[in-house]
């Protein structure tokens, strides 16, 4: 970077050089040709006359020139020189001005909302293609500001619509229900039932409201432990069983043994559970999700396929983005803020992770990938987090690869057992 202003430099010293050069030029021939030269005897004669006038002697006159002015000419020569260069150097100045005022301009030119690039002297040019670069980042946030925003405000307005179906819907079942006393116990139940799930549905949405609210992830802080990941997998299958039976899903969890990373558990549930769901909501009836996780080099890599309906390439990125949904419609069935997957991109990322997303014909697939070890500074610091473990999935790494299918059907009353 350093060599980047070279010009810069070279046109400093090249002026510095020049000021110099006149200020030696002009004061040798004052030096050369007025004073020592045209006007010296001149000067001498009209000073000793003046002091002559005064009454002051000839003799005397001539020493006290001589003592004041012929024996310190060297101190009135460097004097003269220095007078001179500081002139010289104050005229040059203004040139050196101008790259401050050209940066200046650049600056307003950023700040203003013009669209033209920044444009400065060569000298200046690592300093303009660094302006050139602040106003294009300014602009892409300011363009994603109010694209984020706007996506925002219209999601709450779609929420709110939302939240008016199933409060609607409850209020008539238990008014029904209210009305009705005499009602028969097969008929209530099932109106029960309906008014349950409405409310659900209803506390569902509530609680996107309250991530529109609190969506700020810069600000989390991660109490990073070590996860058991093939317990963490296996248990979210588990805790999604309801779920799969109501679609007629089978879920299949692939974990490599003794398989474990480095991060915050909650943090890393809510990633999981977020994909795993976005997974059932787009995924075709009758069709099994796979779960699987393994290391790769240095790092551990988890995904999540299910068979649905081809992601286009360009929105393959786009679903990571705050309040972004595949299918645009606010339908009860894969509704929601479309906040699940920019929440899971962001922690993941917190953790030195990535995650991204594949999509074909036949299936699409999420991936993501995480540090298997933890760096250096952090590993010192181990011991003293183990003792806040309260909330990880912990215990004893399993000796063998363990492959569990957890299949569910409508005419089944249990899930299915481990295989």
């Amino acid at each position: 970077m350093k060599n980047n202003y070279l010009k810069l430099k070279l046109s400093i010293l090249l002026q510095t050089v020049l000021v110099t050069a006149i200020t030696v030029l002009v004061g040798g021939f004052l030096l050369d040709y007025v004073v020592d030269g045209i006007y010296n005897d001149s000067f001498a004669k009209t000073f000793v006359t003046a002091l002559m006038s005064m009454r002051v002697k000839e003799k005397t006159a001539i020493k006290l020139y001589w003592s004041l002015i012929g024996n310190n000419k060297t101190f009135f020569m460097i004097v003269g020189f220095l007078l001179l260069f500081a002139l010289f150097f104050y005229v040059a100045l203004s040139k050196m001005t101008k790259y401050l005022d050209q940066v200046g301009d650049g600056i307003e030119n950023i700040i203003s909302d013009s669209n033209e690039p920044v444009h400065l002297i060569t000298e200046l040019k690592p300093i303009e293609i660094r302006l050139n670069e602040i106003k294009a980042t300014l602009r892409r946030q300011e363009l994603e500001s109010v694209a984020s925003e706007k996506k925002k405000n219209d999601l709450v307005l779609f929420l709110a619509h939302d939240l008016k179906t199933p409060l609607t819907s409850v209020v008539a079942y238990l008014t029904m229900l209210d009305g009705h006393p005499d009602m028969n116990a097969e008929e209530r139940e099932k109106y029960i039932h309906i008014a349950l799930e409405k409310s659900m549905r209803l506390g569902d949405l509530i609680n996107e409201f309250f991530d529109i609210t609190r969506y700020n992830l810069q600000d989390i802080e991660l109490e990073p432990v070590e996860i058991n990941l093939s317990l963490m997998l296996e248990q979210l299958a588990d805790e999604l069983y309801g779920v799969l039976l109501e679609r007629q899903l089978s879920c299949e969890v692939e974990v490599e043994e003794n398989l474990e990373v480095y991060g915050d558990p909650d943090k890393l549930a809510r990633v999981f559970d977020n994909i795993l769901r976005n997974a059932i909501a787009y995924c075709y009836g009758n069709t099994k999700i796979l779960i699987g996780a393994k290391r790769k080099g240095r790092d551990v890599e988890i995904t999540f396929t299910n068979e649905g309906d081809k992601i286009p390439g360009a929105m393959l990125q786009t679903i990571f983005e705050k309040f972004y949904r595949v299918d645009g419609s606010r339908s009860s069935g894969t509704g929601g803020a479309g906040l699940g997957l920019a929440i899971a991109k962001e922690i993941v990322e917190l953790h030195g992770g990535r995650v991204m997303a594949k999509s074909d014909d036949l299936k699409t697939q999420f991936i993501v990938t995480l540090p298997s070890k933890v760096q250096e500074e952090t590993e010192r610091k181990t011991d003293e987090i183990h003792t806040h473990r309260r909330r990880a999935f912990g215990g004893k790494t399993r000796r063998r690869k363990r492959i569990r299918t957890i299949a569910w059907r409508r005419d089944m009353d249990e899930p299915g057992k481990d295989c």
